[in-house]
Parts: structure tokens; sequence; C-alpha cells
């Protein structure tokens, strides 16, 4: 009969944890039938499969054979973890053993004889091995035998992956699945257990596991997740399963629910995993988040915990330590966050609650407004106004950032053609983002402008200073055929990116936006009016028009006009106000001056 037992992966011998002796019906298909073929065709009375992650699945008709030992000798764990055919004709003769029993058992005989052959999945994938064992000493294997077993191993392989459909099984760590931690704390509620702490870890954010799996491939980012859960197996307290409950993160059920959770222990695992990993040969750091949750059992009726412990590991992964304990302002943050992406979707595509507002830029020479910024601006109906800091970052996460940008271009240019039509003569303003950076933007603003009949010398776009200085032959390509129609380009929030100075020089742009947190500190940092005055002498030599933005008080005003700048942005000059009010405010500049 087979019969099942878990060894801790990452010791040389370990205990069978006593819970884990009874038989998993589907967790490898067949393997009744399969260790029966070798032990026959072999010869042999014990067969078992053993996985590189320490489970083992035990056959024998024999009585003097265990249905699951007690321990794993080494051998065991050697031959499943790596891909190599094993033959001990002795273990009494191999000084290896050194008289430790490949079993122990009081009741077992000892066995002498131990091959086993590698066991891969359909993928390729190396899984484990086929162990077939005897008590008496033997020659070898025979090539009729060895080829007995090799069909024997490929038919575990078939199961195993076979196992991963039908039952626990997670097909590439070999741990168990999603379906496997919702069947086990039913299994706690069953047997009478009220609370419960779970642990989820996040390997890393989506985008940047996906990053690892554009760059790599899936095959890396698979051996990624194997070698994590590896290191976190060698943390987990004993009696503890490691599940993988999501393509980049693990769960686990901690033991001791009565007491708080052991920080200095959290801070371990976090220095564990943030140490580089050595990924097929390629050095690797994650960025891992751990979320805790300490739950009712009970609130598994109808309750989704790992949803709840999910925006523990989010919180986790933007905080310095690293983990964080579950509070139900992170959750209420996540669901507010979902509805305002969904309500930012149907406002782009159905509704009119976005609107643009202009805030103007002024010529320092001459004080006369030469162009404005178009600034979205939204209005839900519910919530009143959302200010951009907070849209704008979750139209990016949400992928709906050349959706929005789409939208700006469209109305502003239609705005400044009909501006231009009543005689004004300004320059337009919009920001646009790393991910609009492509040949779409450049046909929508040729598109654009055509149907408004807008110059496209009139236009320019805004992009943050860490966009224009990627390292990318692409990105400069775009840069250059936006400069090649004429349109302007301005690095926005200069002084934020750490520039690189030899990349700056060598950017097609035209304007220097100085960022406004360093203009709004001049007044009471005298550190601050350096650094901005340096930039601007930086910026007027490099060759860019100077924009100081943050003028806000007739103080920072007058310290700007003595630095070597060409127009200011601010409140001191205006506020950004809707399209209507534009021409009023324009007459009154122009007519008075500054």
């Amino acid at each position: 009969m087979a019969r099942k037992s878990d060894t801790p992966p990452d010791e040389p011998v370990g205990t069978v944890d006593n819970a884990a002796g009874t038989t998993d019906a589907f967790a490898v298909p067949g393997f009744d039938a399969v260790a029966r073929l070798a032990a026959h065709s072999l010869r042999v009375p014990v067969v078992s499969l053993v996985l590189a992650t320490g489970s083992a699945y035990w056959f024998s008709d024999d009585a003097r054979s265990p249905h699951s030992p007690q321990a794993l000798h080494p051998l065991y764990l050697k031959a499943a973890r790596h891909g190599e055919t094993q033959v001990v004709p002795d273990t009494d003769a191999d000084e290896r053993f050194g008289g430790v029993p490949l079993l122990s058992d009081l009741r077992t005989a000892s066995m002498r004889f131990f091959a086993s052959e590698p066991v891969y999945t359909l993928s390729g994938q190396h899984v484990g091995a086929l162990c077939v064992m005897d008590y008496a000493p033997r020659d070898g294997l025979t090539d009729k035998e060895h080829d007995d077993l090799r069909d024997a191993a490929e038919l575990a392989g078939t199961g195993l992956v076979l196992g991963s459909y039908l039952g626990r099984t997670d097909p590439v760590t070999q741990l168990p699945h999603r379906n496997a931690f919702f069947e086990d704390l039913r299994a706690r509620q069953r047997g009478g257990a009220h609370r419960a702490w779970l642990l989820a870890i996040d390997v890393a954010p989506v985008s940047r596991f996906n990053a690892f799996i554009r760059a790599m491939g899936h095959a890396y980012a698979d051996e990624l997740m194997r070698d994590v859960a590896a290191r976190i197996q060698v943390w987990m307290p004993e009696h503890t399963h490691l599940y993988q409950v999501g393509i980049h993160r693990f769960a686990a059920v901690l033991p001791d629910a009565s007491h708080a959770v052991d920080g200095a222990q959290m801070d371990e695992l976090v220095h564990r995993l943030r140490q580089p990993f050595d990924c097929l040969g390629i050095p690797l750091t994650i960025q891992p988040g751990l979320g805790l949750l300490c739950m009712e059992v009970g609130e598994l009726d109808g309750g989704d915990p790992l949803r709840l412990v999910m925006s523990a590991t989010h919180a986790a992964q933007e905080s310095v330590r690293g983990w964080s304990v579950y509070e139900p302002a992170h959750d209420e943050q996540h669901r507010q966050e979902f509805f305002l992406v969904t309500e930012l979707a149907a406002a782009l595509n159905e509704r009119t609650e976005l609107e643009l507002h202009y805030q103007p830029r002024v010529d320092l020479a001459s004080g006369r407004c030469v162009a404005v910024e178009a600034l979205a601006r939204w209005h839900h109906p519910t919530l009143g106004s959302i200010p951009p800091g907070r849209f704008i970052p979750l139209a990016e996460q949400a992928g709906l950032m050349r959706t929005l940008t789409e939208w700006v271009l469209d109305h502003a240019i239609a705005q400044l053609g009909a501006w231009q039509r009543e005689g004004l003569a300004l320059k337009l303003s919009v920001n646009v983002s790393s991910s609009d950076l492509g040949s779409e933007l450049l046909d929508r603003l040729c598109s654009v402008a055509a149907r408004h009949d807008v110059a496209l010398e009139a236009l320019e776009l805004e992009f943050t200073e860490s966009t224009l200085l990627e390292h990318s032959d692409t990105t400069r390509e775009h840069l250059a055929a936006i400069r090649a129609l004429g349109i302007g380009i301005a690095i926005d929030d200069f002084g934020t990116g750490y520039s690189n100075l030899a990349s700056l020089r060598q950017m097609p742009a035209t304007s220097l936006k100085i960022d406004q947190s360093f203009v709004r500190a001049m007044e009471a940092s005298r550190h601050d009016g350096a650094i901005v005055r340096a930039m601007t002498e930086l910026g007027r030599e490099l060759g860019f028009r100077v924009v100081v933005e943050g003028v806000e008080t007739a103080q920072i005003y007058a310290a700007v006009c003595g630095m070597a700048c060409d127009e200011v942005q601010g409140f001191h000059i205006a506020r950004p106000m809707p399209a209507s009010e534009l021409p009023a405010w324009l007459a009154q500049r122009n007519d008075v001056g500054d």
C-alpha cells in the first residue's frame, strides 16, 4: 500500500510528521500501479517516490518494511535533487553510509541495495527521483532493469503532473496550492480551532515579477519561485506547511494562534529573502512583502482571508521593514482605489466629469503670458473633486495612462485651436508619461493637430527627468522624432531625478523646468536658493529655455528675477483656471504687465 511522509527539505535527515502519514489519494495518481510494476519487474520489496521538496511516497507489500519510515537518509534527498541515475550495489560496503541505515525503524531489516532514476514532468522539469530498495546486495542493474526503472520514473512524472490538476499540488514548486490551503484551514475549523495567524509572502510587486519574465523567461521565474520556496522553508517553524497560492505568492498558517507574531522572526525572514538569489547562474535581488493576518476561523464562511492579507503584503513591499500586519484601513484604501480606477475608466469613456484647467507661464523679459500648461481635473458626482496627485498614479498603475493622455491631447489641442482663432498667440504644454512614449503618440499628435488646424510648433510635451534620461535607444529615437516635427520637449521636475549630466546634454529637449519643491523652499532655506540658482545657470549654459515652477510669493518672484531663467509659473502668477476664464486673465495681464 502507498503511504506519504513529509521531511523538511533543508535538513539532511528529517523527522516524519505523524499527521502526514495518512494516504493522499490524489497526490500522485497511479503511483500504486507504477510502484507495483517496478517492484515486480525489478524484484524489490520497497519502492519510493521522493520529491525535491522533501515529500516522499512509499510502496511496500512486505510486512518487514515500514509504511512510512521515521527518517530519510541523505541519499534520498540527494537523489531527489540531482538529475542523475544512482546505483548503490551494497550500502554496507559504501563508506558514505557509515553504518546509517537507509530506513530507520526498529522492526525493519537493513536495506542493502539502492537505485534511483530522476523523475521529470512533461515539460522537462526535474522534480524528484523514483527509488527502489532490497534487503540483499546486488551487482547492480541489468540493462532491462534499468530500462524498466526509467519507464516507471517516466510514468511517475506523468502522475505528478496529473496530480497537480486533480489534487493539491502546484506543478512548478510541487507545493500544495490555494485549494489545499483553504481545505486545510477548513480542516482546522472542523477540528475546533477558533483563531489562526496567516502569513502571506509576495515575492515581488506584479510589475517587477512580470519584468523578470520579460527579461529572462518563464523558466527563470519558475526556478526563482522554487529557490524562494526553499529559503522560506528553512525558516519555517516545525510542522508548518508552505502553500503556493498565486503565481508569485506563498502562504502559511503559523502554528501558534494564541500569541502575537514575533517581530524578530519576521525580520529574520525578510533578511533571508532580501539576500541575492543565484538563479540559473544569474544573481537577482527580489522585493518581498510579508503580510500577517490574525483571523477568526469562522470567517472562512463567506470570507476570503487571502484577499485581506494581500493588502498587508502590498503595504509591506512599500515599507522599509518589509512586513506588515493587516489593518482594515489598508483594505479600505485598496477598495477605494479599485473603485476610483473603475470610475476613472468610465469617466474617460462615457461621462463628462473630466475637464482641463490651464496654468499660465510668463516670460520674465516681457511680463507677457507665452504658454499655458494643460492640467486634468476630475469632479466625481458623489466624491467631489479628486486631486490629480491621487487619480494620475492610479491611472498609471491600472494601465489607463495612455487613454488619459489621449483625452487630454484631444481636448487641449481643440481648445488651443479655438483660442488661436480668437487671436490668442499661445503655446500649449501637456504632461506625458513614459508609458505614452511611442510611435502611437506621434501619430496621435499629428492627427489631432491637423484636425484642429494647430501648428505642431505650438505644442510642447513635458516628460519627467527620469523618463527622458533613460539610457534607451528607443527612447532617444522617439524624442528625436518628436523634435523633428517641431514640437517642444520640456524636462519636468528637474532636480529630482539624479541627472546624468552627460545624458542631459545629449537630450533633444528645448526647456528645463526646475522642480517646485526646491523653489517653494527658497524663502526658508538658503541652500535651496543656491540649488535653484545653480540649476538655472546650468540649464542656460546647456542651451535650454529655463522655466521656474512653484513661484507662489512675491519674495520668491523677486529672487527668481535675479536668476538665469526665462519663464516663471506658480500661484503668484496665476492658479490653474478653466478655459473660459483664461481670455479675461490674459487681457488683464497683457494690459497692465507685471
